[in-house]
């Protein structure tokens, strides 16, 4: 236990320094600002792919975007200003309900998107940080001081979709989506890159959002399973059928400059072993600046998560992750993170829940929302 203690004390300085170089890139980024063409440019992509706006007049003079002819609930024109104001070099963002555009460029009036089915992007954004978050992702892990394994391949394939999206209380947004994942690891000093574990993962969530606060519960099912070629060489005493149903919450918050906070819990249940405890708890920080390199294509990013389970006494597991997203204006849906990984605590691969591990790594992770 001693020595669990002093690995995970190695966390906090490990953070530190995650977060203060992700704040340090976006700090060099900064230093050419954007013209106002590339802001205008970004602006009406970002628009009109994220938000279906096509017939609003922009305009952009020193950094600040001018929106005029913008027929949308307060609501979603808060949306609009936070994902603008994201862009590099935007200052402020102003809305104006005065006239009309002129006759020649006068377009019909636009129907905010309350009540959809199958719409573009999601209410709750990814937790960058989390394990288990259903994503496309491919990552090399070193575990270290560890008897069973030492090079370590990660593969994830999963997704969040939004299923139907419709108008809250007050004036906010809500949707219904779902979420599915198998998360993977591969002993890579295995002459046959032997699969070691393999957990599904599959979820409802229903999203919430108002402003920059939104929230996301879910009930979800679990299972883990080992693969063949390790149950063959005997490496496992035991083996352990996981399986689990849970609901979860998470409440989150955009802060300013980029930062994000969250908090949560859950509780498990049908439990497979049944003697498995059912509390948990997850909280967490991301950085995402709003300054950007080449154009708008790299953006540094930063994330820790923290969780604390019942059945490990409430130790905590830290994950900490570093490095830029690639982006393209064309496509801002879509998303690229190449990170520095850590992780310090309760193994997340199913069978292995009752070891502790530390590894560290590089990751390549993929977002289509």
């Amino acid at each position: 236990m001693s020595q669990t203690v002093r690995l995970r004390s190695k966390t906090i300085s490990i953070i530190i320094v995650l977060l203060l170089l992700a704040v340090l890139l976006s700090r060099v980024a900064s230093a050419t600002p954007p013209s106002d063409e590339f802001i205008r440019g970004y602006a009406m992509a970002l628009m009109q792919r994220d938000f279906k706006i096509t017939e609003a007049s922009l305009k952009v003079r020193d950094g600040i975007i001018y929106i005029q002819g913008l027929n949308a609930s307060d609501a979603d024109q808060d949306r609009i200003q936070s994902s603008l104001s994201s862009i590099e070099g935007v200052k402020q963002v102003e809305f104006s309900k005065g006239e009309k555009l002129s006759s020649s460029e006068e377009q019909p009036e636009i129907t905010p998107r309350v009540n959809v089915f199958l719409p573009r992007g999601l209410l709750f954004k990814p937790l960058l940080a989390d394990p288990r978050w259903p994503q496309f992702s491919a990552s090399y892990q070193r575990y270290l001081r560890n008897s069973r394994l030492a090079s370590v391949g990660s593969a994830t394939f999963g997704e969040s979709f939004s299923i139907y999206r419709f108008g809250g209380p007050v004036s906010s947004q809500m949707e219904v989506g779902i979420q599915a994942g198998v998360f993977s690891i591969f002993d890579l000093d295995a002459e046959s890159l032997d699969l070691v574990n393999a957990d599904y993962f599959v979820a409802v969530p229903l999203s919430f959002r108002k402003d920059n606060f939104s929230a996301l519960a879910r009930v979800f099912h679990q299972s883990s399973h080992l693969g063949d070629e390790f149950l063959l060489r005997g490496q496992t005493r035991e083996r352990i059928n996981l399986s689990y149903e849970g609901f979860d919450t998470i409440l989150s918050y955009a802060l300013p400059l980029g930062f994000r906070i969250y908090g949560g819990g859950g509780y498990l249940f049908d439990l497979d072993p049944s003697d498995l405890k059912p509390w948990l708890t997850q909280t967490g920080l991301e950085f995402r600046s709003p300054h950007t390199w080449r154009n708008g294509s790299l953006r540094p990013v930063a994330a820790i998560d923290i969780q604390n389970r019942e059945e490990s006494n409430w130790d905590t597991d830290v994950s900490a992750r570093a490095g830029v997203q690639l982006e393209n204006p064309d496509f801002l849906s879509r998303k690229l993170q190449i990170l520095i990984e850590y992780y310090n605590g309760s193994s997340p691969n199913g069978q292995f829940y009752l070891e502790d591990i530390e590894s560290i790594g590089i990751g390549l992770h993929f977002f289509y929302n």
